[in-house]
């Protein structure tokens, strides 16, 4: 099972409104988490470590792209110093903060990380689990 890809979901897709503005903000803020683009298609680009998992589109059906209350993607960080960056990255690319990196006890304690809204509203996440802490 080594070649197994560890994720659990094939992929997601956001919608947006400004694909040129979406994509320059996701190349910067995934990048800080060792994530590239890996696919592109005209209005469609995917990211991720090893997989196209995460991508970003104009909406198919030619409609406006809308935020979906309650919903929010985590990406993984590998440490702490690497929400940091997803952070300090969305923030500089134009994201609203949502949550500054730390430790949220609630989550448990091996949980640190941080949430933003992108710039179409989507809410993101990066988190690392120190299970030194479990």
């Amino acid at each position: 099972m080594s070649d197994a890809n560890p994720s659990i979901l094939s992929h997601v897709s956001i919608g947006t409104n400004d694909f040129e503005r979406s994509c320059a903000f996701y190349d910067r803020v995934l990048a800080s988490l060792g994530c590239k683009r890996l696919m592109q298609h005209p209005g469609a680009v995917a990211y991720g470590r090893q997989y196209p998992e995460f991508w970003v589109g104009s909406p198919y059906d030619g409609r406006p792209a809308a935020v979906g209350n309650g919903t929010h993607f985590g990406f993984v960080a590998a440490s702490k110093q690497q929400v940091h960056a997803f952070y300090d990255a969305a923030i500089a690319g134009g994201a609203t903060p949502d949550g500054a990196p730390g430790p949220r006890e609630e989550y448990g304690a091996p949980y640190y990380g941080c949430f933003v809204r992108d710039p179409d509203g989507h809410k993101i996440e990066a988190a690392f689990w120190d299970l030194s802490l479990a």
